[in-house]
């Protein structure tokens, strides 16, 4: 496993399943063009950027390209790192038949065609950084109300919402994007000051 300390951004959910065979660190999907029209979505990467920075890893073609040229225009260049795919011609095998284009995408690349893109890309490895102390994971989250409880669903949305980030985050997604936004110590006291009354 590759450990990445920038946020990596994918087009679709099969894309997220490959890497995350290949690296560990936070996967982002932009769900296709949905990005375009996502606002929190949008402003989620643009917190990522800024914090730890983003690496783009789309498909070869051209909606991969549309979708990389967007987050370009949004995110500073000294925020965004790219890794290119090399052009295969094939399918998927989920799929009846070849894209449009006729390439494959980031699911149907072979793994080493996406470490090499990686190192290309010039990613920083989590190890070259000085540890930050307690991360949150996904028992702290239960143990604040935000899973596995009554008003877990409610206690979610009150703190997606103080954070700007998109109401539809999963519980496990959101445990990277806090960690990569805040540390233990600040979730707790966000935590506590959200939920002291309920």
């Amino acid at each position: 496993m590759i450990k990445i300390k920038e946020a990596v951004i994918v087009e679709g959910k099969y894309d997220k399943i490959k890497l995350s065979s290949i690296i560990d660190g936070l996967i982002i999907e932009t769900r296709g063009f949905q990005i375009f029209g996502d606002k929190e979505q949008m402003d989620m990467i643009r917190r990522l950027a800024d914090k730890r920075g983003i690496l783009v890893l789309t498909d070869s073609d051209s909606a991969g390209f549309l979708i990389r040229n967007y987050l370009s225009g949004a995110v500073g260049p000294n925020k965004i790192k790219h890794a290119y795919i090399p052009d295969i011609l094939g399918k998927e095998r989920r799929k009846d038949k070849p894209s449009k284009e006729g390439k494959l995408g980031v699911e149907g690349v072979p793994v080493q065609a996406i470490v090499d893109a990686l190192r290309r890309a010039g990613v920083t490895c989590e190890a070259d950084q000085v540890p930050v102390g307690r991360r949150i994971d996904k028992t702290d989250l239960y143990l604040a109300g935000l899973s596995g409880g009554a008003n877990s669903a409610r206690k979610r949305k009150m703190l997606l919402k103080e954070l700007a980030l998109p109401e539809h985050l999963a519980v496990n997604s959101m445990v990277g994007v806090l960690n990569s936004i805040m540390s233990y110590d600040e979730f707790c006291r966000l935590t506590d000051k959200l939920f002291k009354n309920l």
